[in-house]
């Protein structure tokens, strides 16, 4: 068991090698809270905007050499941090991994592309597959490794290609979406790897269709989430053959807070942290609803929202 002191050690070990390699771009205590749709949580030990393969590869060989964890993050808007924050390094693709070329049909995009401007990349080619993805406030690489979906689609309907760069092996490699594992709202992408890039495959359409199913997409988001509160999108998966929403709001959840966390009067499977919210005032709203639920239907509801940093993950899986 690595104790305070050497966990301390490492971590200082990590940083100052690096800031020898990244320079500002490493920070340190950096707050996570604004960098997430909830903001709430504490910091990370060490922070790194990643602006290139050899960025990533600096990160890969601090790890080796000191053993820290190490986590990434996209856009995080489903994502809960810890309030005691994440003690280990903290990675985000930045504006090198930023960036979209289209060849035929096909668009090639870095991990960091948010993935409701991809949409809009698609209408400008006049290529169709990606509307729904308009609505998805994520990253193109964490909607790739959670399989994102929307309006009964999902990103492994139009992925082709992921490009990942392993961290242990500290090298680039890609591989074919049939690879990939995707499932509902997961995939089987190897954990210890970063999704840096994806090849969409996409159909040629009139630009008119492509912007009206856009619009509907927005239309929908907006009459029926939470927009304007600090909340992580859907709470839940939902299990099969029904909808984590319905099973919430039958067990009074529209009723239920903790803390200053409570379920949105909006959308049932919404939890909104309000001004003075802490990350365990909604993971125990997240295990009050589980636990509801489970007691009156017999269903477990499964997290859609990934939790980062020192929380008992067993109790909420």
């Amino acid at each position: 068991m690595i104790g305070p002191g050497d966990l301390f050690e490492r971590l200082a070990t990590a940083g100052e090698q690096l800031q020898a390699s990244c320079g500002d771009r490493l920070r340190s205590a950096f707050p996570l809270a604004p960098l997430t749709s909830f903001r709430i949580g504490g910091p990370a030990a060490l922070f790194l905007e990643v602006d290139s393969d050899q960025d990533l590869a600096a990160a890969s060989d601090a790890v080796r050499r000191t053993g820290i964890r190490w986590t990434v993050i996209g856009k995080g808007s489903n994502i809960l941090v810890a309030d005691g924050g994440f003690r280990g390094l903290v990675m985000r693709l930045g504006k090198g991994f930023r960036w979209a070329a289209r060849a035929g049909s096909r668009l090639h995009a870095g991990g960091a592309m948010p993935l409701p401007a991809l949409a809009g990349v698609a209408l400008a080619h006049s290529l169709a597959g990606l509307e729904f993805g308009v609505a998805i406030p994520a990253s193109l690489g964490g909607a790739v490794r959670m399989n994102a979906g929307a309006h009964e689609r999902s990103m492994h309907e139009v992925v082709d290609r992921i490009d990942l760069y392993s961290v242990e092996e500290a090298a680039r490699h890609a591989i074919p979406a049939d690879e990939a594992g995707f499932g509902y709202r997961t995939s089987a992408l190897p954990p210890g790897s970063v999704v840096v890039g994806t090849t969409l495959a996409l159909l040629p359409a009139e630009p008119s269709g492509i912007r009206r199913e856009m619009e509907e997409a927005r239309a929908w988001r907006k009459a029926t989430q939470p927009l304007a509160e600090p909340n992580c999108g859907s709470v839940f998966k939902n299990p099969p053959g029904d909808h984590a929403a319905r099973l919430v709001e039958a067990v009074g959840a529209k009723e239920l807070a903790v803390g200053r966390a409570h379920v949105s009067p909006k959308h049932s499977n919404f939890i909104v942290a309000e001004v003075g919210s802490t990350a365990e005032d909604v993971r125990g709203l997240i295990r009050m609803l589980q636990e509801r639920v489970e007691q009156r239907f017999g269903v477990a509801l499964e997290p859609e929202v990934h939790f980062v940093g020192d929380f008992d993950l067993a109790s909420l899986s």
